[in-house]
């Protein structure tokens, strides 16, 4: 029997990609409704914005940081936060998104040395106050190799590991609201929309002693959030500058 040898060739090939394409749909229902994330050894940039709903000088600030949700380093090499704080809330807005906590959050970075004053917009790159947005700048990438941090998300819960065990640590889980649209009735952002993306809708705090967390995702009611995320990063028990951190899309 003689064979047409291009042929064979192209029936073995399609056969081939039929069983990588079983094998695919095989690992996929496995992992379904699972999140998996690596940050990887190199420290991953935690870029947070402190803003207010009721400062002027903050939406040019968010419209910089909001475009990351396009940009290719987006989770691998910048996870950006935006907290928003109610210390402005008394001009005549009340920030539909504040929290007393995450300007508390601001005044440890302060107290920690971390920044002159509390102030919006405040931006701050792996811990330390940064100004670079002001000139379109992104932030340098850090040369420090703290170790991998570990995360996986599956049925509203989430493990994580990072390889730094020797000291107290602390998971940071923060609950990101995304396509978020406030009309601005009062204050200084009067009769303006505001779009905001990274919002920070709910962050809980994990102590260990052994670099290995089991707990429960963050959860928050926000029926404007277009899509959710979540960031994770670890610092140093009762220190706010972060160690390593990554992020990712929740379905």
């Amino acid at each position: 029997m003689v064979v047409d040898n291009d042929r064979g060739v192209s029936i073995n090939k399609l056969s081939q990609a039929i069983l990588f394409a079983l094998a695919m749909l095989a690992g996929s229902a496995a992992t379904a409704g699972q999140l998996v994330l690596n940050s990887g050894v190199a420290q991953v940039t935690l870029l947070e914005l402190y803003t207010s709903q009721g400062c002027s000088s903050c939406p040019p600030a968010e419209r910089w940081l909001n475009a990351y949700v396009d940009s290719e380093d987006l989770w691998t090499r910048t996870v950006p936060v935006v907290f928003h704080v109610d210390y402005w809330d008394y001009l005549g807005w009340q920030d539909s998104l504040a929290d007393s906590a995450h300007g508390e959050r601001q005044r440890d970075y302060a107290r920690a040395g971390r920044a002159r004053t509390v102030y919006t917009p405040g931006m701050f790159a792996n811990g330390r106050e940064w100004r670079g947005w002001t000139f379109r700048l992104d932030p340098r990438a850090s040369d420090r190799e703290p170790g991998n941090l570990a995360v996986t998300i599956s049925d509203h819960k989430l493990s994580a590991t990072f390889q730094d065990s020797a000291r107290p640590l602390a998971l940071h889980v923060a609950l990101l609201g995304f396509g978020i649209e406030t009309p601005v009735e009062r204050g200084e952002n009067r009769n303006r929309t505001l779009r905001q993306e990274f919002v920070v809708l709910a962050h809980e705090v994990h102590d260990t002693t052994d670099g290995r967390w089991d707990v429960r995702l963050p959860q928050a009611s926000q029926p404007l959030a277009g899509r959710l995320g979540v960031a994770v990063w670890v610092s140093e028990s009762g220190k706010p500058y972060p160690l390593q951190a990554t992020g990712g899309w929740l379905d």
